[in-house]
């Protein structure tokens, strides 16, 4: 009498790091493409950064955790024209007649974001010390832990407008620079927003990269047990969790 032999059910965790570490290949294999993602925030630091003074601090106490939250913003909204062309080449349908898990083809390639954006940081962290930057170590660790999680939930969205568009490249940039700008100006990381107009204070309340910013700031200053760096990681993790369940739905119409 002949028995069956059970299929291994799969283990979703180990789904996403196989495609984690996919999406990682390319990276570990040109290290050199992560310096040139610094080239844009190191001029801001080193060109714009003295002009911005902190009440009696340094500026750079100021506005380093700034362009750290502008590396996370930028370095990961554009990843999702990544996905757009493995979308229209096919090697993201050949991905899903393997064994691996649909949510994991995407959740891998969101938390991957977090991998060379926590590099990217500690890079310019370092590069600002001879400058004068002094960040408390306890809370630039934890920095950089909140800087990965935001850099996950973005690159998600960015993931989920893809897959939402993946028939109009023309469409993914459009949205992109749209939103992009705005979110950056309305954040307070470049400029502070104190002596602002109202109603731009008041839109920079909604924007997630405002409490994000402010968390930073506390955190590499060592102030870590604020109602900032809380809100801040709940901004994270709510992008991160909108960016998942809004990607997820899209891979699964795609794919219906």
């Amino acid at each position: 009498m002949s028995t069956l032999t059970p299929t291994r059910r799969r283990n979703v965790v180990s789904d996403i790091l196989i495609v984690m570490s996919r999406e990682l290949r390319p990276v570990t294999g040109d290290p050199f493409s992560l310096v040139v993602g610094l080239i844009q925030p190191l001029f801001f630091l080193l060109l714009f950064g003295p002009l911005i003074a902190g009440a009696g601090q340094s500026p750079w106490a100021w506005f380093v955790p700034g362009i750290l939250v502008m590396t996370s913003l930028f370095g990961t909204a554009g990843t999702g024209s990544n996905l757009q062309y493995d979308l229209q080449d096919g090697s993201h349908e050949r991905l899903l007649v393997t064994p691996l898990a649909r949510s994991a083809l995407f959740i891998g390639r969101a938390v991957k974001e977090f991998v060379p954006l926590v590099v990217q940081a500690v890079v310019v962290v370092v590069v600002m010390i001879p400058f004068g930057f002094r960040p408390d170590a306890g809370g630039g660790v934890l920095g950089l832990v909140l800087l990965g999680v935001l850099g996950v939930g973005i690159g998600s969205l960015s993931y989920a407008l893809a897959i939402a568009v993946r028939e109009q490249d023309w469409m993914f940039w459009t949205v992109h620079q749209t939103v992009l700008f705005p979110l950056m100006i309305l954040s307070g990381m470049l400029l502070p927003l104190d002596e602002g107009p109202g109603w731009m204070r008041v839109l920079a309340q909604f924007n997630p990269l405002t409490h994000v910013v402010e968390a930073e700031r506390d955190l590499f200053a060592g102030q870590i047990l604020t109602p900032d760096v809380g809100y801040g990681f709940l901004a994270a993790a709510a992008t991160a969790v909108l960016g998942f369940v809004l990607g997820l739905r899209a891979l699964r119409a795609s794919t219906d």
